[in-house]
């Protein structure tokens, strides 16, 4: 109750929780201007209206510069990089530093957020670049290990073509081998020589050739000298240059035979 024209109402406070918000302007470790934004909620003690309404005039003042004062001795200390991973290391020494110096006046810091960290344009646009310079660096060491992959990958299929290329020339070959050895020995079994049957086989097979090629109407190969002698003669340097091989080679083993007598 209050006496009329005696007692008279001096004020009202709210018990709600209020917010205040607080942007600061600092610098980091690294010398970087940034701004900071923090919120700080808080609410009056019950128990402790009379001091909130007569020990302070000016609460938000108050509050304001103890956040300055502990934000500006805090980010000095980190990096730009640190102040965004450690915000809320920020704002837990800024509600630790409000509620010891705040409850001795009817206040009570229920939490602090820093809420916004604005690096100076010039500073954002450099960590843009950053980043997407290393993003691109990640994307050509990609590009390029896959290019590396494709090349290895096709290096191994050629030489897999290669492999696969030289056994199927060599089993023609060697099939071309057994079927002249079996030709030559089915002649023989007839009366026919060794020599005269390798020239029949060479004749033939110079018509076969000639036949294969008349059957390409747009080939443009020409078989010089087109004659069946040429295949004989052919045959005859062959077995000339092989004896003399022969006859070289067992000169040579002689000649070591010798010296090493």
């Amino acid at each position: 109750m209050k006496i009329p024209i005696i007692d008279r109402v001096a004020g009202r406070l709210s018990l709600k929780i209020q917010q205040l918000d607080v942007i600061i302007e600092t610098k980091t470790l690294d010398d970087v201007f940034v701004k900071l934004k923090v919120s700080v909620q808080y609410k009056v003690i019950p128990e402790k209206v009379y001091d909130a309404f007569y020990k302070l005039d000016y609460p938000h003042e108050q509050i304001t510069s103890y956040v300055f004062d502990v934000v500006r001795a805090e980010v000095p200390k980190m990096k730009l990089d640190d102040v965004f991973v450690k915000k809320d290391d920020i704002a837990i020494a800024v509600k630790t530093e409000l509620n010891d110096a705040m409850m001795e006046y009817g206040y009570d810091i229920i939490k602090t957020l820093v809420t916004d960290i604005d690096p100076d344009a010039q500073v954002k646009a450099a960590m843009n670049r950053i980043n997407a310079a290393d993003r691109e660096k990640t994307a050509a060491q990609y590009e390029g290990d896959a290019a590396r992959i494709l090349i290895v990958e096709k290096a191994k299929a050629e030489a897999e073509s290669k492999r696969l290329q030289g056994q199927g020339i060599a089993d023609q070959r060697r099939e071309i081998a057994r079927g002249l050895e079996e030709s030559v020995d089915v002649l023989n079994r007839v009366g026919i020589n060794s020599q005269e049957a390798s020239a029949l086989i060479v004749v033939t097979q110079h018509y076969d050739t000639l036949q294969s090629l008349g059957q390409e109407t747009n080939s443009n190969l020409i078989l010089l000298p087109n004659s069946p002698q040429a295949g004989s003669n052919m045959l005859n340097d062959m077995v000339a240059s092989f004896t003399a091989s022969n006859q070289i080679g067992e000169a040579i083993k002689e000649a070591k035979n010798k010296k090493k007598q």
